[in-house]
C-alpha cells in the first residue's frame, strides 16, 4: 500500500516530485518550492505540493511564442538571371 503521509522529507518528497533529492535541495535553497523546517530538517506538506504543482503546470499552459528557425535565405543573384 502507497505511503500517504500529510508532511513528508526530503526523500520522500524527492520520489513524490520524481526528481534527485539533490535537485530537490536546490529547488528549497533557491525557494522555488514550498517548504518548511521542522528543527535542522526540511519538511513538505503534501497538499501544499499538489497546489503548487497544479498552479505551475496551469501557469505553463499558457501560449508561448515559438522558438523559430532561422529565416529562409535565397542566393544572391539567382532571381536577377532570369532577366
Amino acid at each position: 500500500m502507497a505511503d500517504a503521509r500529510e508532511v513528508m522529507n526530503i526523500r520522500q518528497a524527492s520520489q513524490y516530485l520524481g526528481i534527485s533529492p539533490d535537485a530537490l535541495y536546490k529547488y528549497v535553497s533557491e525557494e522555488t518550492i514550498p517548504a518548511f523546517k521542522l528543527g535542522n530538517r526540511w519538511k513538505f506538506k503534501k497538499s501544499i505540493l499538489d497546489s503548487w504543482m497544479e498552479n505551475q503546470s496551469l501557469s505553463s499552459e499558457s501560449p508561448r511564442p515559438r522558438k523559430l528557425g532561422k529565416p529562409f535565405r535565397t542566393m544572391a543573384g539567382a532571381d536577377s538571371k532570369s532577366v
